[in-house]
């Protein structure tokens, strides 16, 4: 007897293939799920941290390259913060850093591993030479005013400016190529993702095939009410109310068929409800078909929310109307109150401008008082923290250059503060010394300011300062300074006389310290210039670095060579090619006399 195809092993034939195809899925992609794992840890545990290993590498070079120039420009103690914080950086966060990465990079390919070897070597040779060149020349304040320690880690820290520089474009470079190998290593994942996406994909292309075929063996071996019956219920689930009914049979497709047509009865009611209440209709009439109606009763349920939250709709339309109103209005008034205040207080600081340029000597008495000078002055702000000022006394020319605590308007109140004791003292004494001005002054802005007498009114404001007389009669230059040192350019060659390391005004521990008088005998021909830090401070160049002391020096003595009258547009020029776009940092002041 032949073996019978029923429609029940058909369906099983065709489950039989859906499950098998579904275990190979399951197979495969547990496969795939496994290599894509593997390449997923090789980024996390090797790749990324190695890469934020080097980057913080990066950050603790740039770091000890800040505390060495602080330590090189900033007087101090030995064992103040910084200090200790550049010692702690060297013997232990530096060795740490090193002793994780000497572990990552065993991961790591062999030209990678040889490069970060010479970029440790570098490293380690850097901080050395930090030691031997500046931490160990500049101990103790005595060693910041020995000018030729000064002048020798000058030239070292050029040097070292230029060693991080190189260290930082090999880290780099071998961040980059860490970089490179995590993208690498992503894309390989994606690509066994991708293949596990295309395998996915195929095989459930091929179940709904063989779902299709199931369908149709089972379609074929079903009678034709059944079928009848099977195309209104698919009109129905795309939305489509069968126009077309079956006659009644007094069996059981007839009564799935009577189902079936108050069925579509009332989803044609629901339908005609639903559009009445989405046109805003919430009175129109419905009736669930029976109590136990769940979708008839939920409608009803519908339409009393949605005429409710129609009305609170409404009334919040109306309120946040009327709030966003109020708030423009309020917007708009503030935005105009502002702009009157912001008018008044540029008006203002203007107006103290001109106050400020009007107790600045004037040109005719400048040229009177040094015949042959030039004074490069360029404030940052609409004011300045930077002023000069001339005036004679007992057949001698007195000028200085004054750099006050801050810019903009906190520095120009304390410049007039300045300009104020300056002229007093002057006005009231005979024959002073430079020295003897300077400490007048520091007492005055030290009692103008209240220092001392309470905590808050010790805060470090003052004024570095270089002040100088000349008899022209016996060629005899007198200069005390405080910071600011002075430069004599004779024959070419340059002569700094150093400043006294305290500032005028409040510094605790100087209270009683009296400012060093330079006594210099002059000769024709010599050329003298006073300034303040802001020249040798401001940022620029191809590498948007500062100017520094050492180019300020050398930019002198070429300066030195040309007519007094020439120099001021050279030094102007140089300085706006050297800032190009970089904002200006500090006010500007160069004093230059030629005998």
């Amino acid at each position: 007897m032949a073996l019978q195809f029923t429609i029940g092993r058909k369906l099983g034939l065709g489950f039989a293939v859906l499950i098998i195809s579904t275990v190979f899925a399951f197979i495969l992609t547990n496969l795939t799920l496994t290599d894509s794992k593997k390449k997923t840890d090789e980024v996390v545990n090797q790749i990324t941290p190695s890469v934020a290993a080097l980057e913080e590498f990066n950050i603790l070079l740039g770091n000890s390259h800040y505390l060495i120039t602080k330590w090189k420009y900033w007087p101090s103690a030995d064992y103040i913060g910084f200090k200790d914080s550049l010692r702690n950086l060297i013997s232990k966060d530096f060795p740490e850093l090193k002793k994780g990465l000497d572990t990552l990079k065993t991961h790591w390919e062999k030209n990678s591993q040889l490069k970060l070897d010479s970029i440790t070597l570098e490293t380690d040779n850097l901080f050395i030479d930090y030691r031997s060149e500046i931490m160990d020349q500049l101990v103790g304040m005595d060693s910041y005013r020995d000018v030729n320690v000064v002048f020798a880690t000058d030239d070292a820290l050029e040097e070292i400016d230029t060693r991080v520089i190189k260290i930082f474009n090999q880290l780099r470079g071998l961040v980059q190529a860490q970089k490179i190998l995590a993208k690498q290593t992503t894309v390989k994942m994606y690509s066994a993702f991708t293949l596990l996406q295309n395998i996915v994909k195929s095989l459930g292309i091929g179940l709904v095939l063989g779902g299709i075929l199931i369908a149709f063996f089972t379609v074929r071996s079903i009678v034709k009410p059944i079928k009848n019956l099977k195309l209104q219920l698919n009109s129905m689930s795309l939305g489509i109310l069968p126009s077309i009914r079956m006659g009644k049979r007094n069996d059981e497709i007839g009564d799935m068929n009577v189902a079936l047509n108050e069925l579509i009865d009332s989803m044609e009611r629901t339908t005609q409800f639903a559009g009445e209440v989405g046109s805003g209709n919430f009175d129109s009439y419905f009736k669930p078909l029976s109590d136990k109606d769940t979708l008839g009763h939920a409608l009803l349920r519908m339409r009393t929310d949605l005429a409710e939250n129609e009305r609170v709709l409404e009334q919040k339309v109306i309120e946040r109307t009327e709030e966003v109103v109020r708030q423009k209005e309020e917007i708009v008034t503030k935005n105009q109150e502002l702009e009157v205040l912001y008018k008044h207080v540029t008006d203002s600081i203007r107006y103290a401008k001109r106050i400020q340029e009007a107790i600045l000597p004037p040109d005719n008495f400048v040229k009177r008082v040094l015949p042959n000078s030039f004074i490069l002055y360029k404030p940052k702000d609409i004011v300045s923290g930077d002023f000069y000022w001339v005036d004679e006394k007992a057949g001698k020319s007195y000028f200085a250059a004054v750099d006050c605590t801050g810019h903009g308007v906190p520095g120009a109140f304390m410049s007039i503060v300045g300009y104020n004791l300056l002229k007093e003292i002057i006005s009231k004494g005979a024959d002073q010394t430079p020295a003897a001005v300077m400490l007048q002054m520091k007492q005055g802005v030290s009692k103008t300011l209240h220092h001392g007498q309470s905590e808050d009114n010790n805060a470090k404001d003052g004024m570095d300062m270089s002040m100088c007389s000349i008899n022209y009669d016996n060629l005899e230059l007198q200069y005390s300074g405080a910071y600011n040192p002075l430069y004599l350019i004779r024959d070419g060659k340059l002569t700094q006389y150093t400043a006294d390391k305290f500032p005028v005004g409040y510094m605790e521990g100087t209270e009683d310290k009296a400012f060093t008088n330079n006594i210099i005998r002059l000769q024709r021909e010599d050329t003298i210039y006073i300034f303040s830090d802001g020249y040798a401070d401001q940022f620029g160049g191809p590498k948007g670095k500062k100017f520094m002391v050492s180019n300020f020096r050398e930019l002198l003595i070429k300066a030195s060579a040309m007519p007094i009258a020439d120099q001021k547009q050279f030094l102007y020029t140089t300085f706006e090619q050297w800032r190009g776009e970089h904002e200006q940092v500090d006010d500007i002041l160069v004093m230059g006399v030629k005998v």
